[in-house]
């Protein structure tokens, strides 16, 4: 999991990690100890006035064809030690709501888990995908938002880019968050995130 310190701190807890691996088979890990959480923004995100924010509707699925990501989308608020909840299951991904909504001017933060004791998680394929491929969002009043990817990062998490992360941006944008790189089996916990860039086409 997750935990917003300095930085993008990851705490893995719960039921799974919130990060992902390169194993071409699922790499289980056992239940971490702690609650999972990630690191929430140092500052406000920018993003449209109140009235353009609502003109858009709340999302509710994200799919991703090249991964195989098919999943609904739950919210996700701020814990009570003011870091930003994760999933509590493995099987779904979750948007931020102190984050624009998918579709809004600014960047719109949807995680999901790498994986759990009992196997991978809802973005366990994440570190797949490349520029250029295709990211859907559907929203409440039956509209689709599309968004292309532009980049995909992994980042140790003493060095998680908090201000690109959560910082203003001139349109439509999406960042998918997740955990990967090494696995610590001391702590259970991941070394780094992995981070998906996306822009919207449509």
């Amino acid at each position: 999991m997750i935990a917003f310190a300095a930085g993008l701190v990851v705490i893995v807890g719960g039921t799974a990690g919130l990060l992902l691996t390169h194993h071409s088979t699922p790499a289980l890990r056992p239940v971490a100890a702690g609650v999972a959480a990630l690191p929430a923004p140092t500052g406000p995100i920018v993003a449209p006035p109140q009235s353009a924010a609502t003109a858009i509707a709340s999302p509710v699925s994200i799919t991703i064809p090249l991964i195989g990501v098919k999943t609904n989308l739950i919210t996700l608020g701020l814990a009570a030690g003011g870091s930003m909840q994760v999933p509590s299951t493995t099987t779904v991904a979750g948007w931020f709501t102190g984050s624009p909504r998918p579709g809004a001017v600014g960047s719109s933060i949807i995680v999901g888990h790498v994986d759990s004791k009992t196997g991978p998680g809802v973005f366990y394929r994440l570190p797949e995908l490349k520029k250029g491929d295709d990211i859907y969002v559907k929203r409440a009043d039956g509209t689709t938002a599309e968004f292309r990817v532009t980049e995909n990062r992994t980042y140790l998490k003493d060095h998680f880019p908090t201000d690109t992360v959560y910082g203003p941006t001139p349109d439509a944008e999406l960042r998918l968050i997740t955990c990967g790189g090494a696995f610590d089996p001391a702590t259970h916990h991941y070394l780094s995130n992995i981070i998906v860039y996306a822009t919207q086409v449509r």
